[in-house]
């Protein structure tokens, strides 16, 4: 095969994985919604719920930095630090994972504190939205080793419902 064979391979990996995590999104997203039967609960309720169940979220962002943590720990040449050198292979996959768990982290967050200010009824859908963080983490965390296609499903699962939850935000606040 050549290397542009190779790399439209992958793409096609990379497209299906995360189109299947679209689809994925969409149907959790959508059953949350539907599936919602409890009373509109108060602003500061919804808020409070947002936050407990982001702790889905933000143990992903310490598993990350304990991870690179134990890492520098354990390896002469990382143990100064990032500013001391260029790093291991493993320090800078490991440091790769957390800044994009970093930056997933801070979408999501915002996202479920914008869905509980936007919904009357969100506590189904921000769970869901946690828990696919949750998974979305885990399979991108196990996937990143086989390159793009064995961690665009994470990473779509952590992407896509971000994204879709700031768009049915911004549709329930513009049409009401």
């Amino acid at each position: 095969m050549t290397a542009m064979q190779d790399f439209r391979q992958e793409q096609r990996g990379v497209a299906w994985a995360m189109a299947g995590a679209l689809v994925l999104t969409i149907c959790i997203m959508g059953l949350a919604l539907t599936m919602d039967r409890s009373a509109a609960a108060p602003f500061v309720s919804r808020l409070q719920f947002a936050i407990r169940i982001d702790l889905l979220v933000v143990v992903w962002l310490a598993a990350g930095i304990a991870n690179v943590a134990r890492l520098r720990f354990f390896s002469e040449s990382d143990i100064a630090g990032s500013g001391a050198g260029s790093g291991s292979d493993k320090v800078r996959v490991a440091g790769a994972i957390l800044q994009n768990t970093f930056e997933q982290a801070g979408l999501a967050v915002a996202a479920h504190l914008i869905v509980a200010a936007s919904f009357n009824r969100s506590d189904a859908l921000v769970a869901a939205l946690a828990c696919l963080f949750a998974v979305g983490r885990l399979l991108f965390w196990l996937g990143y080793r086989h390159g793009a296609k064995g961690r665009a499903f994470g990473f779509a699962l952590t992407f896509y419902p971000s994204v879709l939850a700031l768009l049915a935000s911004a549709a329930v606040i513009t049409f009401g």
